[in-house]
């Protein structure tokens, strides 16, 4: 078996897949729709995004609506791409439960995703 996609559920699968390819530089796949989008690099991953109807944001910390799947991306410059991030529409929550290994944000539709400074080797 080989994973070929994560996909996360949302109410506007186009703005999501625009913030991440904002946020990564992944390019957009070019059969993007309202119903489902994604990014692909060629013969790559797809991360997707799908429109769920009444589609209700995980609450972080906080466990009501959980989050059930989070994504970590590894970044050289933790407060620069955070400050990125935050001026495309991520926001932070407060409390950071170990900002010195990670720092959790969360994107326009709700999902929680980490920052995770890139460690040599």
């Amino acid at each position: 078996m080989e994973l070929s996609a994560i996909t996360l559920d949302c109410a506007d699968p186009l703005a999501l897949a625009d913030f991440y390819h904002q946020a990564t530089g992944l390019p957009l796949h070019p059969a993007n729709r309202p119903d489902f989008a994604g990014l692909q690099r060629d013969g790559g991953l797809l991360l997707g995004f799908q429109r769920v109807d009444d589609y209700r944001a995980p609450e972080w910390p906080g466990q009501t609506v959980p989050q059930q799947v989070h994504l970590d991306f590894d970044v050289d410059d933790l407060a620069a791409t955070a400050a990125r991030l935050l001026a495309l529409g991520a926001t932070r929550p407060e409390p950071q439960q170990d900002p010195d290994r990670f720092l959790v944000l969360i994107d326009p539709a709700g999902h929680p995703f980490c920052l995770c400074p890139r460690r040599a080797g």
